[in-house]
This record gives structure tokens, C-alpha cells and sequence, in this order.
């Protein structure tokens, strides 16, 4: 069951493949803003996955961050993040990532609990 106080920890590393200068978002050889929102994301949805009914998945669908500090290439990186509410299928997640010298982005993140067949053909059927 669902409730708040779930927690997760993840952890990677700064490569020149998730650098900003390589993925095009900046010109500087750091550790890209869009890497550390989709290491909070990946950690908040990992934190949930086992408490999901059959047939039930979760999009991230607002993201209120902000990247305080660069990582070099070669830092390690790891979030944590902590769900702090719960309104029927809408959950919110307190998330943080931090390098070896310290905090560097911190915020909120929220998702949505879907059926994911019908979530799949809702949205292809737009097409």
C-alpha cells in the first residue's frame, strides 16, 4: 500500500555522454540539468513500482527544481527522494541530488498513477 514517507536512493555518475555540452543544453563539460530531473524521476518512480496494482504505472507529470551546483565528469551523483503526499492517484515527491562536494539541486516532483493499456490507447488514439 501507498503511503507517504516511502523513500529511495539512486546513484550514477557524471559521463561526457550526460554532460551538457554533449547533449546540446549548454556548452560546458557538467553534469546536465536534464540528467539530474530524470535521475529524480527514475528514483521517485522506482520508489513506487512495487506498491502498484497490476496494470498500473506512473508518469512524472510536474517538475519544481533547481540545479544549485555543477558536477564535473567523473563525479559520482545519486538523488533521494521521499513521497510527502498522497491525493488519490496524484503523488507528490520530495526529491535532492547531491555530488561528492555536496547538495546540488533539490525540489519537488509530482506524478500520476495511470492504467497503463488505457493511458497507451488514449494517448495513440490522438494520432
Amino acid at each position: 500500500m501507498l503511503t507517504t514517507g516511502i523513500k529511495n536512493h539512486l546513484e550514477t555518475f557524471a559521463t561526457k555522454e550526460n554532460c551538457a555540452d554533449s547533449l546540446g543544453t549548454g556548452n560546458v563539460p557538467v553534469y546536465a540539468t536534464i540528467m539530474m530531473i530524470g535521475l529524480m524521476e527514475k528514483t521517485c518512480l522506482e520508489s513506487i513500482l512495487p506498491y502498484l496494482e497490476p496494470g498500473q504505472d506512473s508518469v512524472g507529470t510536474h517538475v519544481n527544481v533547481s540545479h544549485a551546483k555543477a558536477t564535473p565528469v567523473g563525479m559520482k551523483v545519486w538523488c533521494d527522494s521521499e513521497l510527502i503526499e498522497i491525493d488519490r492517484r496524484r503523488l507528490v515527491f520530495r526529491v535532492a541530488a547531491y555530488d561528492q562536494r555536496g547538495l546540488i539541486g533539490e525540489g519537488t516532483h509530482e506524478r500520476f498513477i495511470i492504467d497503463k493499456e488505457r493511458f497507451v490507447e488514449k494517448t495513440y488514439a490522438q494520432v
